[in-house]
C-alpha cells in the first residue's frame, strides 16, 4: 500500500496537534510550526494513514522522519511491511520511539546517534534566576543591558510583527545570510512564520525595544504542558547583553507554569554547541538516524 504524500496545510494544524499530543516524546522537529516553517527548505510532505502522520523529506536528500501518533498502539511490523517493501531510512527518530522499534525489528534495525539533532532542555527557573557561578557571565551581561539602555519589554503581537520582520532583515544584513545556506533557509522560515502570525495557533514571543527600536525578539510555542519551545531568538549585536536579556526576560514574562524550556538543536555547529552548552542544559532529547531492512 503506497503512502500518498501531500504538501503541509496550515488548516490542519489543529488536527496534527492531536496526533502529536499522543506521542510518548515530543521533540522540537515535530511541532507544526517547525514543520510548516521549514517545509520548503526540507521539501517536507505528509501522509495521514494507520492512525499516524507519516513525514517525508525530499530536500536536500530523500529520507523519512519519525511518524507522529500513538506509537505504543501501532502494529509496526504490519505498517512497515505494507508501506516499505525495500529497506527504509528514518531521520530525527526520538529515543522513545527507537525503544519501541528495537525489540520489534531486532537485527533488521540499525540506529546511529544523531548528536547534532538532539534538543537542549533547560530548567526555566535556572534561566530566569541565573544564580551561582555557572551563570555569572550571563547575569552580568543582563545587568549591563538593563543599566545601559532604557528598554521596554513587549509581547510579540500583530502590532509588533512588522518591527520583527524589519529587525530580521537587518540581522540578515549583519550576518550576511545570503552567503550562508543555513542562515538563508532559517531567514525564509522566520519570515514565513512571522508573516502568518495571525493564522497560526499557539505561536508566541517577546521583544525588547530601546527608543522604540526593536533590538531583540524571540518566537516560541508550548511543546507540552511542562515544556516551552524556543524556535528563534535574534538580537542586535550593537546592544551589549541583548541576547542574554531577551533570553531571560521572555521566560520571566511568558514561561509561567512551564518547568522546562527546549532550545532546539546545535546542528553539529561548534559555535552553536558552545553557546547552548554555556546555558547548562539539564537534559537532552536524543534523536537517531535509523535504517530498517
Amino acid at each position: 500500500m503506497t503512502l500518498t504524500f501531500q504538501p503541509l496545510e496550515p488548516g490542519r494544524q489543529e488536527d496534527y496537534g492531536r496526533y502529536l499530543s499522543r506521542c510518548l516524546q515530543r521533540t522540537s522537529d515535530y511541532s507544526f510550526i517547525n514543520l510548516w516553517g521549514w517545509s520548503e527548505a526540507h521539501g517536507l510532505r505528509w501522509a495521514w494513514q494507520d492512525d499516524l502522520v507519516w513525514i517525508q523529506q525530499t530536500r536536500p536528500q530523500a529520507v523519512y522522519w519519525a511518524p507522529v501518533g500513538p506509537w505504543q498502539d501501532i502494529d509496526w511490523s504490519s505498517a512497515m511491511a505494507a508501506h516499505f517493501p525495500e529497506p527504509v531510512r528514518f531521520a530525527r527518530v526520538p529515543g522513545r520511539l527507537l525503544e519501541i522499534w528495537q525489540p520489534i525489528f531486532g537485527q533488521r534495525l540499525v540506529a546511529r546517534e544523531a548528536r547534532g539533532d538532539w534538543d537542549y532542555v533547560y530548567a526555566v527557573d535556572e534561566l530566569i534566576g541565573l544564580t551561582g557561578k555557572r551563570f555569572h557571565k550571563k547575569k552580568n551581561l543582563v545587568n549591563q543591558f538593563r543599566k545601559n539602555y532604557d528598554y521596554v519589554y513587549r509581547p510579540l503581537s500583530p502590532e509588533t510583527i512588522d518591527d520583527a520582520l524589519s529587525m530580521q532583515q537587518d540581522w540578515c544584513t549583519w550576518r550576511d545570510c545570503e552567503a550562508h545556506e543555513t542562515l538563508t533557509a532559517e531567514n525564509r522560515a522566520i519570515e514565513k512564520i512571522l508573516g502568518a502570525w495571525r493564522d497560526l495557533s499557539g505561536v508566541t514571543g517577546g521583544a525588547l525595544f530601546v527608543a522604540d527600536k526593536m533590538v531583540a525578539y524571540t518566537v516560541a510555542e508550548a511543546l507540552s504542558d511542562q515544556m516551552l519551545l524556543i524556535h528563534f531568538e535574534k538580537a542586535d549585536p550593537d546592544y551589549k547583553g541583548s541576547y542574554q536579556a531577551i533570553n531571560r526576560m521572555f521566560l520571566a514574562h511568558a514561561a509561567g507554569g512551564f518547568t522546562r524550556v527546549n532550545r532546539e538543536q546545535d546542528l553539529d555547529d561548534p559555535g552553536l554547541r558552545k553557546a547552548k552548552l554555556s546555558y547548562h542544559p539539564v537534559d537532552f532529547l536524543r534523536k537517531y538516524d535509523v535504517s530498517i531492512d
